[in-house]
């Protein structure tokens, strides 16, 4: 049996930043994962999904500016962007195992299972850790239907060496949206079905149906209130039957991708041998992100149920507080703050702090400014029909608390509304402010 002061299951963002800063503190640090090393993020997730998204930005912008100094409309070369997407995923792994073993962390490629409070089996061998950091990510929601295994997931998405002619995404979040604007601007014929009265449902409502209408005009087709029953294969084409307003509805694709969330990945750790309370939402965790039954364990990033949301950034925060506390004992908690999110669409939206719903939920008495801005300059230039905010102020002490965008820009612009709440800027402060000019940034002073 090998021993370490602290052993890590996967090899994401959360476990590369707990391995690296332990390390590096001199306790000896071993890691696994038995996907190849870098996590969703790098490899299944934003950084593949923003390399395509950029193509796609060239068509957009392209198509917006015909007739208003373009002529000719560019076309994506589907090979030729998952080559370049390739430049960004393939170096990724050996890079961050080199970087493992420069700072003196022992590497395992072995799926991890618990035998004991703090004992793990891998493979043949197996390990014994004071602090083990449970870190394995998310992985897509089972399809719980007849014929669910003809479904692909994102990962499948990032790594299609051709492009379907027509696409099936089965559930409206952030990634059947994301790619869908993908799919769509490079010639694909694509449908979304979701069971919900609304799509991307923890997005401010108003804004999302700004959003709705730039996606159908895309020629996107979307179906909701309608629920997936079953897929099956007629020749060369799948068949989705479905259930909409209690009538039966049929669907067909050349693929269907499972776009109908994210769970967890902690199903195969055995974490009852180990006394690590979890549930749907992740393994239970303190403040200080320690499992709340067995001490020996913690848990960070999508794995962890914790208030954050399941993003990089708050996956590499949550790193570091843990790391904190195994080298300095539990004296470090997770602020989680204003934590702006975005979903990368073409227009994109983007929100952080409260929406308007959950802020009177809090009753708080509110002011809120919701207006759609085609009309002004910035979205003119582009000839951009989608631009629109919503913030949300504090009625008596003039405090920002939620801003909530879609167009140009909008993950950009979100990033200054983010450092204003946490700041605790008063909408008098920002109108005061000099903008570079003219910018999306500038409009900021326009929105509160």
């Amino acid at each position: 049996m090998q021993h370490f002061d602290v052993f890590i299951i996967g090899a994401g963002m959360a476990g590369i930043t707990v391995a690296n800063k332990c390390a590096a503190s001199g306790l000896s640090v071993g890691i696994t994962d038995e996907l190849p090393y870098g996590g969703t993020c790098a490899l299944r997730g934003c950084d593949p999904k923003k390399v395509l998204i950029s193509a796609t930005e060239a068509i957009n912008m392209a198509e917006n500016l015909q007739g208003k100094g373009i002529t000719g409309k560019p076309k994506i070369n589907w090979s030729d962007l998952m080559r370049f997407k390739n430049t960004f995923t393939e170096p990724m792994p050996a890079k961050v195992e080199n970087g493992f073993r420069k700072n003196g962390v022992k590497t395992f490629h072995e799926k991890a299972e618990f035998i004991g409070k703090n004992k793990l089996q891998l493979g043949n061998e197996q390990i014994e850790a004071e602090k083990i950091l449970i870190a394995t990510g998310a992985q897509p929601r089972p399809l719980r239907i007849p014929g669910a295994n003809y479904a692909l997931t994102s990962t499948d998405f990032l790594n299609l060496d051709v492009l379907p002619d027509s696409i099936l995404f089965i559930g409206g979040g952030y990634i059947a949206f994301e790619f869908a604007h993908i799919a769509a601007r490079a010639g694909a014929e694509v449908t979304i079905i979701h069971r919900g009265t609304h799509p991307l449902e923890n997005f401010d409502s108003d804004i999302v149906k700004h959003l709705q209408s730039a996606t159908e005009k895309l020629g996107v087709k979307i179906h909701l209130e309608t629920e997936a029953l079953e897929i099956h294969k007629e020749k060369n084409m799948l068949i989705v039957k479905g259930r909409q307003e209690e009538k039966e509805v049929h669907f067909q694709a050349e693929a269907v991708f499972n776009s109908s969330g994210r769970v967890p990945a902690i199903a195969d750790l055995a974490l009852d041998k180990a006394g690590v309370s979890h549930g749907i939402n992740g393994v239970e965790v303190n403040r200080h992100l320690q499992s709340v039954s067995n001490s020996h364990v913690y848990a960070a990033g999508d794995t962890a149920n914790s208030s954050g949301l399941p993003l990089t950034p708050v996956a590499v925060m949550e790193g570091h507080v843990v790391a904190t506390n195994i080298i300095n004992g539990n004296k470090k908690s997770v602020d989680y703050g204003a934590i702006p999110s975005v979903v990368f669409t073409i227009p994109s939206i983007a929100s952080v702090g409260l929406t308007e719903q959950t802020a009177k939920a809090k009753n708080i008495e509110v002011s809120v400014n919701y207006e759609e801005a085609s009309s002004w300059f910035n979205a003119k230039r582009l000839n951009e029909d989608q631009y629109a905010f919503k913030t949300i102020t504090d009625k008596n002490s003039g405090q920002l608390l939620g801003t909530h965008l879609i167009g140009p820009e909008a993950a950009e612009t979100i990033n200054l509304f983010a450092i204003a709440i946490t700041a605790g800027l008063k909408s008098k402060d920002l109108k005061k402010m000099i903008y570079a000019y003219p910018t999306f940034g500038s409009d900021l002073s326009y929105m509160l």
